[in-house]
């Protein structure tokens, strides 16, 4: 009892104001940590640190770092413990069910999904090359155009993995695989990707705070952009403009097409990052696996004996992958959003709240790459995609238990809803004397039926 007394406490309000670049403290488990120099040398990124500071991060901190990473907090220790520290229900359940994994050892059960699937992409970009190089068929290369894309697609699941959890041997073959899979193969950097996506993960649907949902002047799945938001992750307002208005009035009809050409801006900002005065990790090897990438495609695509089959096959390449833009669309622009910073105690219930499953059959998981159990990843982004469809039961009680949503929807289902959701802030987008403040997915259920 008497090393009890001797504690010291801080309010959750007095750990708020600690909540900027500089001054940054967090709480894990009620301890309270000063990660204010650490936060640029943070593996993550600097942006998670940022959204989440201020306040108690148990879940996200657990959900992203393995159990060896609680050695490194006790330098962080302010010698502070945050007052009235008390995780909620919720909150209990999820570490209970991570406890469990990690008993069972799922994190470590791969079951060689990398492997099988770079033999895959080895194998297609074979295929692709003899198509092109050694035949002659309109017809041929058509369809190495096609297998190309899903190649696209496969490396990138490679590359997702990889970012989130060590598919290789050692963490250097693990960044071999990430520069590989993604600069040499995709021509997207994988610092671009861990950038955004980490924040992504973090302030899931969050319209100020989630890159993947801020797409103006082109998309909008809230009326919300109409007011020239502030960006908190470029650090810029989404200005709402004429263009965006015009954009946004018909963007359930020019989704798809749009979509075909989604690569071009991924292209685009990975050279605004890798040539920015920003700091980048591993930039020099991440710019060389770029160059990789626009040696090979153009000179792949010149082996072509005229300018109609050149087009022909950059299109057809694009449109393939584009179904994985869409998937990544499907899975965040229904479900539901809010405004402001990500929210550590109630971390649990925003992951829940901001993504959509897609159902399919097993034999499809290698065609989504595990990433149609999405509430799953969220959750256990540490997991590996093996796992995803054997905990998806455990999920859903817990889901049930706490009046979550879970909602999964047939891939139909869930292109319906997401134009239903674009729909609607297009019709808002036409009339903005009166526009909505409730969440789209609320009216499309209460208005449209």
């Amino acid at each position: 009892m008497e090393g009890e007394n001797k504690k010291k406490y801080i309010t959750s309000e007095e750990l708020k104001v600690h909540n900027k670049r500089g001054d940054l403290w967090i709480s894990i488990q009620g301890k309270v940590y000063n990660v204010s120099n650490w936060a640029k040398d943070h593996p993550g990124g600097e942006i998670p640190l940022l959204n989440l500071a201020g306040q108690d991060v148990t879940d996200a901190f657990i959900a992203y770092h393995p159990g060896v990473a609680w050695q490194y907090l006790d330098k962080f220790f302010t010698g502070y413990h945050l007052e009235e520290f008390k995780p909620s229900e919720v909150s209990k359940d999820y570490r209970k069910l991570m406890s469990e994994f990690v008993k069972m050892g799922l994190f470590e059960k791969k079951e060689h999904v990398t492997l099988y699937t770079l033999t895959s992409v080895a194998v297609m970009f074979a295929v692709v090359l003899y198509g092109v190089l050694a035949c002659t068929s309109i017809w041929a290369h058509l369809g190495s155009s096609m297998l190309l894309g899903l190649l696209w697609m496969q490396s990138t699941y490679v590359g997702h993995d990889s970012g989130h959890y060590v598919v290789m041997s050692n963490p250097m073959y693990n960044k071999f695989a990430q520069l590989l899979c993604g600069n040499c193969l995709t021509g997207i950097s994988i610092a671009w990707w861990k950038w955004t996506h980490n924040a992504h993960h973090i302030s899931c649907n969050s319209l100020d705070y989630d890159p993947d949902l801020q797409h103006i002047p082109v998309f909008a799945v809230s009326s919300r952009f109409f007011s020239s938001m502030k960006s908190y992750f470029y650090d810029r307002q989404l200005k709402f403009d004429s263009l965006s208005k015009f954009l946004v009035s018909y963007q359930h009809w020019t989704f798809y097409p749009v979509l075909v050409f989604a690569r071009l801006n991924l292209y685009l900002q990975t050279f605004l990052l890798l040539f920015s005065r920003r700091k980048v990790p591993d930039r020099a090897f991440n710019i060389l696996g770029i160059l990789v990438f626009w040696t090979w495609f153009p000179l792949l695509v010149f082996c072509l004996p005229n300018w109609p089959e050149r087009i022909m096959f950059v299109l057809a390449s694009f449109a393939v992958c584009s179904i994985q833009h869409l998937q990544f669309c499907l899975n965040h622009f229904a479900a539901n959003v809010y405004v402001g910073p990500p929210n550590g105690n109630d971390w649990f219930e925003k992951q829940t709240g901001g993504t959509l499953d897609i159902s399919c059959s097993s034999w499809m998981d290698w065609f989504f790459g595990g990433l149609q159990f999405q509430l799953e990843h969220h959750l256990f982004p540490r997991l590996p995609r093996a796992q995803l469809r054997k905990i998806s039961p455990m999920v859903i009680e817990l889901c049930k238990k706490h009046n979550l949503p879970y909602r999964s929807l047939s891939f139909f289902e869930a292109n319906l809803w997401t134009l239903r959701t674009l729909r609607l802030a297009a019709i808002q987008a036409r009339d903005l004397s009166n526009p909505s403040s409730q969440n789209l997915l609320w009216e499309a259920f209460n208005t449209h039926g």
